[in-house]
């Protein structure tokens, strides 16, 4: 089974080593037998369909497993979006809360592109896709809620998701990965996408 990797991070410091290898997800999913990619998303990319566009030539001729983190969902949705047929299923993880106003301020202040802040803040469920786009996903999903719901991560978007999205299941919340007790949950969190990606 081929798993694709995407890593959380707005326009910030994070890449796939620091959110998926350090961690030692990227290791333990090896050990259970899968294949693993975990590539870099696309530095300041200017819409999250750039980004998609970007990790699409990753996606192998046989179907993929994919797990984002964070903001990553978004990337990874607007990847099913576009090529369905080479996504299996999918796993959103600890997905960002769109439209809150405190935090859209504070990315607004990291991303010095005014147009495409705009462009990355808009949203309705996840950050850069629809509603309805998320309705007509015809993938079997996965939300995996943050253990410790925060300000970026807020329950409200998992309910959202298992709302809209027509074929999902909630799996078990744990924290991310950058953060310092994911150790602790580490290998429910690797057992629980080895298991749905097997299901």
């Amino acid at each position: 089974m081929n798993i694709l990797l995407i890593h959380g991070g707005l326009h910030e410091d994070m890449d796939a080593r620091r959110f998926w290898g350090t961690t030692g997800v990227i290791s333990g999913l090896k050990e259970r037998g899968l294949r693993v990619r975990a590539p870099d998303r696309l530095s300041g990319a200017v819409s999250w369909q750039s980004e998609a566009d970007h990790l699409a030539p990753v996606l192998l001729d046989e179907p993929a497993v994919v797990v984002a983190g964070s903001n990553g969902c978004s990337v990874a949705v607007r990847l099913a979006l576009t090529h369905p047929k080479q996504i299996e299923r999918l796993v959103l993880a600890w997905p960002a809360t769109a439209g809150d106003a405190a935090i859209d301020d504070r990315v607004r202040e990291r991303i010095t592109d005014e147009t495409a802040a705009a462009e990355l803040l808009r949203g309705e469920t996840l950050r850069g896709v629809r509603d309805d786009e998320l309705a007509g996903l015809r993938v079997p999903t996965g939300v995996l809620p943050s253990a410790q719901p925060n300000p970026a991560h807020q329950r409200r978007t998992v309910d959202a998701l298992l709302r809209v999205l027509p074929d999902v299941r909630e799996l078990p919340a744990a924290p991310e990965p950058v953060r310092p007790d994911f150790d602790r949950h580490k290998e429910v969190v690797l057992a629980t996408i080895a298991a749905f990606a097997a299901s």
